[in-house]
């Protein structure tokens, strides 16, 4: 399958390493708005429950390509709503084993690097970045 851009720079592309061919992959741009809703949420509630949701704590914020992400109460799915600039997207992740490693009350926006961290379940004793602009 070809790359597909899509228009927030994200790309939709089919993984060629071995061993994952036919593996969908999701790229985030290093500039995404990523917030974290900090309630566990009812994993039943699909594009109008969430937007619902999203609309009340983050008025206007919906259909600006933020990303939202959301936790069930045993921290074992999580569910991120987007606008691709055409519709909602919901991406959607469950774990077989293990948790999501957050803690309910920690910081409302996330940068790419910890949601990545949190996605993967790597527990930061320390985050230090090298320089700041």
């Amino acid at each position: 399958m070809p790359k597909r851009l899509h228009p927030y720079n994200l790309a939709y592309t089919e993984a060629s390493l071995s061993g994952l061919e036919g593996a969908k992959m999701l790229t985030l741009p290093g500039n995404a708005r990523l917030f974290f809703y900090q309630n566990p949420m009812n994993m039943r509630k699909s594009f109008e429950g969430l937007s619902a949701v999203v609309e009340e704590l983050f008025p206007g914020e919906l259909l600006t390509g933020a990303f939202f992400i959301f936790l069930n109460r045993r921290k074992n799915q999580m569910k991120v709503l987007f606008w691709d600039s055409d519709g909602l997207v919901i991406w959607f992740k469950r774990l077989e084993k293990g948790t999501f490693s957050w803690k309910w009350g920690s910081k409302i926006a996330l940068d790419r690097k910890h949601f990545i961290l949190l996605i993967e379940g790597v527990i930061p004793k320390r985050i230090q970045t090298r320089f700041s602009l």
